[in-house]
């Protein structure tokens, strides 16, 4: 089958769930014979956009650079190339995407969204950027031929808003290998010997929360600190004041196999992501048999489970850094049961339902049966 991948950034994967997803999946789905076409944007010099990548066919599109209207503008831009060029799928990534639904449709073309994660509660967007994510999640619930949830608390949401079926389909996760744990020398860090966290610097992220906690502690290991915020200037240096002596702000880090070390090496990985489904860099940490201590919220207690620790405070992280520093071995044995967690979520098994729901989705077309797209409820609970 010629599949069509688009709405993220692209591939390889530097930046968020969406774009890993479609790397791992599209790579798998290229390597069992099927034309995986894969939409990126056109922001990195030439020189650095390869044609091909792990099997995939790469389709560069400019967009403009503005947090409002760069992933519109280059969906727009990728769904015309669609229309001229056709497949016989495709994966949107991104309700905000859903406005181009029906011109896919038009072309005849079999579509399935991968919702993401409640996207109007991000703080990023204002007021017309969160009804304009509302409006979107109806429109993707009419006009897919299937919706993909990454979590179960995503299905949920979708079912009591829409009566509106998902397909559940989560992340996969990898073993760091162990020439990855043995780059981290480059940065003067040893295993077990700092605390760690990845994210975006969004408000949503908690990572002023989780610098704040880590400054309140007495804890003599390091934090360090991994991630940017490409138009969040004001919150970057919101954590920048919080932080002290001991936080390490090591910024963007695109080399995977030394970013695999650093979670790997890691005593903790502190996750503070409150919005969204399954999370990649979740699953990264669990994979490499690291403890994690995690916001409290629904989403991130389905993927640990009692294999993780919670906070929602400062004070509540700091003293729970504390007790992993004072017992490195229970925080060992706690990353092990946490690896063991992460086994469910594996990249081979995701492929093979993307495989499945590709091979379903030109019937559930011909079908002609689509939702309303009408909310059962005025606000979600």
């Amino acid at each position: 089958m010629r599949i069509a991948m688009l709405g993220t950034r692209g591939v390889p994967a530097h930046y968020g769930g969406f774009e890993t997803c479609v790397e791992e999946v599209g790579a798998r789905l290229a390597a069992r014979g099927h034309d995986v076409v894969v939409y990126c944007r056109s922001t990195a010099p030439k020189a650095q956009r390869p044609k091909r990548h792990r099997g995939m066919r790469l389709v560069y599109l400019p967009a403009i650079r503005r947090r409002s209207l760069e992933t519109l503008s280059h969906s727009a831009i990728s769904v015309a190339h669609l229309m001229l060029h056709g497949a016989d799928v495709a994966f949107f990534y991104n309700s905000a995407n859903a406005a181009f639904l029906p011109l896919a449709r038009l072309r005849r073309i079999p579509v399935a969204t991968h919702v993401d994660g409640l996207e109007w509660k991000r703080a990023k967007w204002s007021g017309a950027g969160r009804r304009y994510y509302r409006v979107a999640e109806q429109l993707a619930v009419r006009w897919s031929d299937a919706l993909i949830a990454d979590a179960q608390g995503i299905a949920d949401y979708y079912t009591a808003q829409f009566a509106a079926p998902t397909v559940g389909i989560a992340y996969g996760t990898a073993t760091p290998t162990p020439e990855a744990v043995h780059r981290i020398s480059e940065l003067g860090l040893e295993p077990g010997g700092y605390h760690l966290v990845v994210a975006r610097f969004e408000p949503e992220n908690h990572v002023d929360t989780i610098v704040d906690g880590y400054v309140r502690s007495g804890c003599a290991l390091p934090l360090v600190v991994v991630g940017s915020a490409p138009y969040g200037r004001e919150y970057t240096d919101r954590v920048r004041r919080l932080a002290d002596g001991r936080v390490r702000m090591l910024g963007g880090i695109w080399d995977n196999e030394l970013l695999d070390g650093l979670y790997a090496g890691a005593l903790t990985y502190l996750h503070g992501h409150s919005v969204g489904g399954t999370n990649p860099s979740l699953l990264r940490a669990m994979g490499a048999s690291t403890a994690v201590i995690a916001w409290d919220v629904n989403f991130n207690e389905e993927v640990l489970g009692d294999a993780g620790l919670y906070f929602s405070r400062p004070d509540e992280l700091a003293r729970l850094l504390e007790a992993a520093e004072s017992d490195p071995e229970a925080e060992a044995l706690r990353g092990l049961r946490g690896a063991e967690e992460a086994k469910r979520y594996d990249w081979n098994d995701v492929a093979e339902r993307y495989e499945a729901l590709a091979k379903e989705l030109p019937a559930r077309r011909a079908a002609g049966r689509r939702m309303s797209g009408r909310r059962l409820e005025a606000a979600p609970r």
